[in-house]
């Protein structure tokens, strides 16, 4: 399917304008992700945290067109969408398990907030080892997706752009109603 996007490609403070591709594939996993990553729990989770930018949460395909939004900006922030970023230079840790990897840039110890996420990683690469973790990261990019979808339903703090809200007013209600768009088509 052709996609032809407008509010989607606003620039996102001074890292640009999200590539087409990814757009398409964060749709395209979102078409046949699990309801279970969007649906009301009782944490405090990137939803509780924007509600009031993008909110309040109308069903189900709003709240998944919020997520491919808070996605759309997280990549730009933490990588400019680059699939295979590497480490931050600025992080102090050097222990491999904190080494952040890929677009959304996670990393291993991430999974300590949640089993169900290393589970993720298992089934997707057969291993839990940090070094699998940041290959498949930058090379299975439904992985990436899914991945930190699950984890912005577990914590606001692995992520310093959303944790400081730096992410926020870059938020689109537009945006949303573009990706809802494509989610109901």
């Amino acid at each position: 399917m052709t996609r032809s996007f407008n509010a989607c490609l606003q620039t996102v403070h001074n890292r640009g304008k999200a590539p087409v591709g990814f757009l398409n594939e964060m749709i395209d996993w979102c078409r046949s992700a699990p309801d279970e990553i969007f649906v009301r729990n009782e944490l405090h989770d990137i939803y509780s945290q924007i509600v009031n930018d993008l909110g309040p949460w109308q069903d189900l395909v709003h709240r998944k067109a919020a997520m491919l939004e808070v996605l759309r900006v997280l990549g730009g922030f933490e990588s400019s969408w680059n699939w295979e970023a590497g480490r931050d230079p600025n992080n102090p840790n050097p222990k491999i398990e904190a080494e952040e990897a890929g677009i959304f840039q996670c990393s291993a110890n991430s999974m300590n907030f949640d089993p169900s996420l290393k589970r993720l990683l298992i089934a997707a690469s057969g291993s839990s080892e940090p070094e699998t973790f940041i290959v498949t990261t930058k090379r299975n990019h439904q992985f990436a997706v899914e991945y930190c979808a699950r984890l912005l339903r577990f914590t606001t703090k692995h992520h310093g752009p959303i944790l400081r809200k730096e992410i926020n007013s870059w938020l689109s209600r537009e945006s949303v109603a573009e990706f809802r768009h494509y989610l109901e088509i």
